[in-house]
């Protein structure tokens, strides 16, 4: 009797993981797609990027978006920012997602005292700004508007890649910077322990000259609020008055990926990009404030 509910237990796990897998096969099948690139290739292996284009003609050279999934350094897919990138294609400027090298046990192991394996990262994210760049003519961008962004481990990437001078892959072409002109951050994983390792910690790569940026966070985002606390407020002590910081009051980490608030933040990300010229027109996307509402942090 028991290895016959063994037996029966195991083809109901079986089953479900085979359902769930079905599931996220189903899901993905249903995500707007790109164009892919490969902005680079290590060891044989196409670091890809994703890029979504304007569905009516514009007039180019338009602006340019790219953004990188979170996923803690170590997961995470391009695919978490396709709906993203969709929107802002049909609102009329270029918009990438980015698949960039993620961190291994290995490459913890590995790592020498006093430096971050989330190094890793960032080479590849500066690489693939580089790539947007250089590429501007094909991709119909103009070079000095171009919006980096990301959530969470992706907002700590896109944030580093665009300050920290080094971390640069040793083939990157010469002459083309990463500097953006903008951001888009969905609750930036700002950690304390980041200090240890300048090149990738954020606070000591703060400048007064902060390009512009709208910053998304749940109040009860315990764990990265605190670190994103400490950038703010620096920023703010520099004079710099460039950032819009959103709070959604009761919501947590990652409260961004979920209805409604991922059309609430998408169109709070628009009418900031309005603002600075590079979208024009209102919002495609209808949202009530009611049900959802964003409030400025002063």
């Amino acid at each position: 009797m028991k290895m016959r509910m063994n037996v029966v237990r195991v083809a109901l796990i079986t089953a479900l993981v085979a359902l769930s897998a079905h599931a996220a096969d189903k899901q993905s099948e249903a995500l707007p797609k790109g164009k892919i690139y490969s902005y680079k290739t290590v060891d044989g292996v196409a670091r890809e990027i994703e890029v979504f284009f304007p569905s009516e003609k514009h007039e180019r050279p338009v602006p340019g978006i790219i953004l990188f999934h979170g996923g803690g350094w170590g997961g995470g897919t391009r695919k978490q920012f396709s709906y993203q990138c969709d929107y802002f294609g049909r609102r009329g400027i270029v918009a990438a997602t980015v698949t960039y090298r993620l961190v291994t046990k290995a490459d913890r192991a590995a790592m020498p005292d006093g430096q971050s394996p989330k190094r890793v990262c960032i080479t590849d994210a500066k690489s693939a700004i580089r790539w947007f760049k250089q590429q501007s003519d094909e991709l119909g961008i103009d070079p000095v508007r171009i919006v980096a962004g990301g959530g969470s481990a992706g907002g700590h990437i896109s944030l580093l890649a665009t300050t920290t001078p080094g971390l640069n892959d040793p083939g990157a072409p010469e002459g083309i910077d990463t500097s953006v002109a903008a951001y888009v951050l969905f609750n930036p994983a700002l950690s304390l322990s980041d200090a240890k390792d300048p090149e990738i910690d954020f606070l000591q790569q703060i400048s007064p000259n902060f390009p512009p940026a709208i910053v998304f966070f749940g109040s009860k985002d315990e764990k990265w609020l605190k670190g994103w606390n400490l950038a703010y407020q620096k920023l703010k002590s520099l004079g710099s008055d460039s950032v819009d910081f959103r709070m959604a009051e009761g919501e947590k980490h990652a409260f961004f990926n979920r209805a409604p608030w991922k059309d609430v933040t998408l169109v709070e990300a628009d009418r900031f990009l309005t603002k600075l010229g590079f979208l024009k027109g209102k919002p495609t996307l209808e949202v009530s404030v009611s049900e959802a509402r964003l409030d400025r942090v002063p």
